[in-house]
């Protein structure tokens, strides 16, 4: 069967902007949380954020595109450059149709959205940017990157908030296998806005700490609540052998098993799907829980969720039975872009036989039976999985191989 590698990847993170930076200041337990800046937040009971602050877009964005961007698509653009940089792929040596582009969505560009729609209701439709027929939209981030780099193969976007950035690449592997050569594929998100922040409140799932360092402690016993984020990961998927043809500089590893559900409707007394998630992604990479070194969690920060997860990871490996970690700490949970980062960051560990640390966190909640990493750990790492829920009961796993 045809193998999907990831051979370029492309990450803007609020600890790190650029692979390197994202992974020094991760590995060194550096925070990116702090109080929000994007809009005056101060009027609401949540006020902490993950933001993407060194990013200034006219670096990194064509003039003429900067009229019909939103933040997240600028971000967006700027992590498939270096995706496709990393990869060392030049678009216009591929087939025509040879490279689709697949993304997950959450919202759409919320803030441009909010911008031209109090444009509308206070000075009139004249107005509005005739760029909101399009900019705000849920599949911008894919349309976009498709037109800059002029890529005709199979595009498409998913919406499963913050278990996008899994299910996104499940499906570029999907077209790996039907024999295109190459997607770009993941993740990026910003909602840092009112109307990106008003629905996440009403949620009941925000943290209302405003100490940045205590505001999101998931697996924790001061557990109340995540911190959102912006940002996340674009990752080029490649079939192998076409990687191997063209002599790839870099393999990062493989997408090995990937499998998705979505939970019970609530009262019917069935458990939830995301253990049946990872017994299916396991099985599709053809290997056991016994062969999985690290898990990166979904790490919700609300107590249920957060027990629900570790009773799974428990049933799954036995009693601190493989080292667990949460390096979104130090983004927040970045909507559509939180798995991609994760499984960039997990693809990051395997490369260099390091798991990356929790932080914040001093220790697990001792309720939860599972071995929590709050400090960098060596590790020899050969396969890991990575676990997304997204709200409204979506479940997705991936594992990635060495």
């Amino acid at each position: 069967m045809t193998t999907a590698v990831v051979t370029g990847l492309g990450i803007t993170a609020p600890n790190g902007l650029g692979t390197e930076d994202y992974w020094k200041a991760t590995l060194a337990g550096e925070s990116g949380l702090g109080p929000v800046t994007r809009f005056d937040a101060g009027q609401y009971p949540s006020r902490i954020a993950g933001e993407v602050s060194d990013y200034v877009a006219e670096d990194h964005i064509p003039s003429r595109l900067m009229p019909q961007t939103d933040h997240m698509t600028r971000l967006a653009l700027t992590a498939a450059d270096w995706a496709l940089a990393d990869a060392g792929i030049d678009t216009t040596d591929m087939p025509e149709y040879g490279i689709g582009v697949v993304t997950a969505a959450s919202g759409g560009a919320v803030e441009f959205g909010q911008r031209e729609l109090q444009n509308l209701w206070s000075k009139g439709k004249e107005y509005v940017s005739a760029y909101q027929s399009f900019a705000w939209f849920y599949a911008v981030n894919t349309g976009q990157i498709s037109i800059r780099h002029k890529l005709r193969g199979p595009s498409g976007v998913l919406l499963t908030e913050q278990a996008g950035g899994i299910d996104s690449l499940g499906h570029a592997r999907r077209h790996i296998r039907k024999g295109f050569p190459a997607v770009i594929s993941g993740g990026i998100d910003a909602a840092i806005c009112p109307w990106g922040w008003v629905p996440q409140i009403a949620s009941g799932l925000m943290s209302t700490v405003n100490d940045p360092a205590r505001a999101y402690l998931p697996f924790s016993e001061e557990a109340g609540g995540y911190v959102p984020g912006e940002g996340g990961a674009i990752l080029l998927v490649e079939d192998a052998e076409s990687a191997r043809t063209r002599g790839a500089a870099t393999v990062y590893g493989e997408i090995a098993g990937y499998a998705a559900t979505l939970d019970p409707a609530p009262g019917t007394g069935r458990p939830p799907g995301l253990r049946r998630a990872a017994e299916n992604a396991l099985a599709d990479a053809g290997i056991t829980a016994g062969d999985i070194d690290v898990v990166f969690a979904d790490a919700a920060g609300v107590p249920d969720l957060d027990r629900a997860e570790a009773q799974t990871l428990t049933a799954l490996f036995g009693a601190h039975g493989v080292p667990v970690t949460a390096p979104k700490t130090m983004t927040g949970r970045l909507l559509a872009g939180g798995a991609a980062l994760d499984v960039a960051t997990a693809l990051l560990a395997l490369r260099d036989g390091v798991v990356p640390p929790t932080a914040n966190v001093g220790a697990a909640d001792p309720g939860h039976t599972i071995d929590l990493v709050t400090e960098a750990r060596e590790a020899n790492l050969r396969h890991a999985l990575v676990l997304a829920r997204g709200h409204g009961g979506f479940n997705a796993a991936l594992v990635v191989r060495r």
